[in-house]
């Protein structure tokens, strides 16, 4: 009894004790921006073990054991457990710049290589070429979800030795050891928070996806089980690859992709591919966005960071990673479809369809036909029954028959799982019916399955109403290229402006991003493997997580060649060389068929040929980005923690968001435009073009209703005059009705450099 009793008093002052400590702990991070000059290893952990030390409740706490996470490369600062009100307290010490709860952030989950070479020869006003594969010292990092080295992406026959000044390792864990490694994945790191296997191997595939994109070696007769056939291939075959494993099954932690780009920075790594980013609608501060904290001092390094612009769209100003020192890219189609037919009875019509399916049924039309809204249960209505929604569907009624169903992505259940239900109550296929405009060709593993439009059902209900016995079959899919109109943007792709700057226009760029086909991980789970064949080592895969590698490809090509270029530099030549026009010559659209605006697609699609030879480059230093957070709203001391600054730097006492829009960026966004005053923006270009003296023209393109004026019409440069300055007036009579885009473009006749402008009365 008195043992019972003295447990009971033990568990009550253990509970007590915890209610005094204010709750759970959880982890944050501590940011304190730059590392010290004057800092070595083990001073920096001293001062992360007081800091802390200075804040927790209980002083028999161990210390290091709080401790999750370190910073000590390419910034300083810590992730550790603690209280909220010890969190609190942290973030007035000197030295903070911020504290925040380790967020969870996400994934922004072959033949566009292919796609891209021949739009940008089509559109090209010279054409350069076949798109050399780079210089092999390049080094691409990839923070996602591990790598599977066993892929033919990542062989590294007849690739040279590791460069001398890679610094990275090849950690060991399950399943994965440093033999894992060659001359062509040469790093692989993991972070033990953010997995769920304890190694650096890939168990969701979309590690291996992106980076095969960016960087994976060519493999002929890469297919999807059949589909989308041809040589899968990364934008820079000849590049390097290390990998960071940031992510698990339940996302990413803030506080190991922080690591990643910590890591990554002592590495030695050339550019880094992040497919990764917050919800639209979380919109965090610069100062605790652990991309936008990571990428910046990654870029400060040279380091130049590409990262997907978010898979919140149609809506407008969803776009992510939106700070101007990002790499910001969407996503767009190729010109692939996968077509999967209906034939029906009697005249053997075929009805066109889209999906990607293994269908083994019968060519000839002898499965009946019915409509889910004639097979509605006693326990549903015609309504649900018409969009076969779950218990809507009388089994006896479908069983062995194709059935005919509405879908509404708003509305509705996902189509797989209606897919999965009618096979399960006997059904043998499903006909989908809808028209909201969907890029991404759905898949259907073991069960028939195709998706139509309501034009083409409008055949297929007079076909139904005109027979007893109505008959039909599905195709199994076949893989279409040179499809036009090619590219769209993807209806999915998040769309600017960006909520947080709209003097910054975001996305930059927009690249391939639905169906790609890339390398993947050889799974053993039956719902994934069609019938009889053994698992795919490639996958179609659609989001900005597949647009993005592709420019960190073409940016590595660039770097390759010009190893002393600058991220913005790098960011330039492929923004004002894109793309603006489809294969069929006519201007990009939507998925909606509606033109597409800058705030869909950025500077337009990315053209890997002509970006090679941009003519001209916008350069931003470390320095603009100081003066970008000074006009955000940073104070100077703050300012002066995140980063080094120039002796005697303070923030100007005129500093406004207004004038974000005088960055040396590529692109050019006014926003609170009243038309007057006017509004000038000031830019600075510099010649990288062969020819020294050459001398530049301008042409605008600007809507009715605004006024748009460069000074001077003509840059001439000279051996020593390399860079030159010009003016551009903003100026309307009235307040715009709407947002006015417009571009204005430089030409020597063999160069063209096109920076596309947005102006905005809001």
């Amino acid at each position: 009894m008195n043992a019972c009793l003295l447990l009971t008093l033990s568990l009550s002052l253990l509970f007590l004790l915890l209610l005094a400590e204010g709750g759970k702990r959880e982890t944050y991070v501590v940011y304190m921006g730059a590392v010290p000059d004057d800092a070595s290893a083990h001073s920096l952990k001293q001062s992360h073990l007081q800091l802390l030390s200075s804040v927790l409740k209980r002083e028999q706490q161990r210390v290091e054991e709080m401790i999750v996470r370190r910073y000590e490369h390419g910034f300083s600062g810590f992730a550790a457990k603690l209280l909220q009100e010890e969190a609190a307290a942290m973030g007035e010490k000197d030295g903070v710049v911020s504290v925040f709860r380790d967020p969870m952030l996400q994934l922004h989950t072959t033949r566009s290589w292919d796609f891209l070479q021949e739009t940008s020869e089509e559109e090209a006003d010279t054409n350069h070429g076949e798109l050399p594969a780079g210089g092999s010292d390049t080094i691409v990092g990839v923070l996602d979800t591990g790598i599977w080295p066993e892929s033919k992406s990542f062989d590294d026959s007849g690739m040279g030795e590791v460069p001398g000044r890679w610094k990275g390792v090849c950690m060991t864990g399950t399943d994965f050891s440093t033999s894992n490694c060659n001359k062509k994945l040469i790093g692989a790191r993991y972070y033990s928070s953010a997995t769920s296997n304890g190694s650096p191997r890939d168990d969701q595939g979309h590690g291996s996806h992106t980076s095969s994109t960016a960087a994976g070696k060519a493999v002929s007769g890469a297919s999807y089980y059949g589909a989308a056939p041809g040589t899968a291939k990364g934008g820079s075959t000849a590049s390097r690859i290390a990998m960071y494993k940031v992510c698990g099954w339940r996302g990413c932690p803030g506080s190991a992709l922080l690591s990643g780009f910590d890591d990554a920075v002592a590495d030695g790594v050339d550019l880094l591919s992040v497919s990764i980013g917050s919800s639209a609608y979380a919109r965090p501060d610069y100062s605790t966005d652990p991309i936008a904290i990571g990428a910046f001092h990654a870029v400060a390094n040279g380091i130049t960071v590409v990262c997907s612009a978010g898979n919140d769209g149609p809506y407008s100003g969803t776009v992510v990673n939106a700070a101007p020192w990002i790499f910001t890219v969407a996503a767009t189609t190729i010109d692939r479809k996968f077509e999967s037919d209906v034939v029906l009875g009697g005249s053997n019509e075929v009805v066109k369809g889209e999906s990607i399916n293994f269908s083994n049924l019968e060519k000839s039309a002898v499965y009946p036909l019915i409509y889910g809204g004639s097979a509605t249960s006693n326990s549903s209505d015609d309504a649900s029954a018409s969009h076969c929604e779950y218990g809507a569907l009388d089994a006896n009624k479908i069983k062995g028959k194709i059935v005919l169903c509405y879908h509404s992505d708003d509305r509705d259940s996902p189509k797989s799982s209606k897919a999965d239900i009618m096979q399960i109550s006997g059904a043998i296929g499903a006909i989908f019916v809808q028209d909201a405009q969907n890029s991404i060709a759905s898949t259907y593993i073991t069960f028939p399955a195709t998706e139509i439009t309501s034009q083409a059902a409008a055949n297929i209900f007079t076909y139904i109403n005109s027979t007893k016995n109505p008959v039909a079959t599905i195709l199994p899919t076949i893989t279409v290229d040179k499809y036009k109109p090619a590219p769209d943007v993807a209806s999915f792709s998040s769309r600017g402006p960006s909520a947080q700057t709209s003097n910054i226009l975001k996305p930059d760029i927009a690249a391939p991003g639905v169906n790609i086909l890339a390398s993947w991980i050889p799974t053993n789970g039956s719902s994934e493997v069609p019938p009889g064949q053994e698992p795919s080592t490639f996958h179609l895969d659609s989001g900005t997580s597949m647009s993005c590698p592709h420019v960190t490809g073409v940016a590595a090509t660039i770097k390759s060649w010009n190893p002393t270029w600058s991220p913005s530099a790098i960011r330039s030549a492929i923004m004002t060389t894109a793309n603006l026009l489809n294969n069929n010559k006519a201007p990009i659209t939507t998925d909606s068929g509606s033109t597409a605006t800058p705030y869909d697609y950025g500077a337009g699609e990315v053209n890997p040929n002509d970006a090679l030879q941009p003519g001209l480059v916008y350069e931003v230093e470390t320095e603009d980005y100081l003066q970008f957070l000074c006009n955000y709203g940073y104070q100077a001391t703050t300012i002066k923690l995140i980063t080094k600054v120039p002796d005697g730097f303070e923030c100007p006492k005129n500093s406004s968001k207004d004038l974000i829009s005088n960055l040396n960026y590529p692109s050019m966004s006014v926003s609170n435009f009243t038309g007057t005053p006017t509004k000038v923006l000031s830019r600075v270009v510099t010649n990288v073009g062969g020819n020294e003296a050459t001398t530049y023209t301008v042409s605008v393109k600007s809507p009715p209703g605004l006024d748009v004026k460069v000074v001077p019409d003509k840059l001439q440069f000279t051996m020593n005059t390399k860079k030159l300055t010009y003016q551009v007036t903003f100026s309307s009579s009235s307040t715009l009705k709407s947002d006015a885009f417009g571009s204005i473009t430089w030409t020597d006749g063999t160069h063209r450099v096109r920076s596309p402008f947005v102006v905005s009365s809001t």
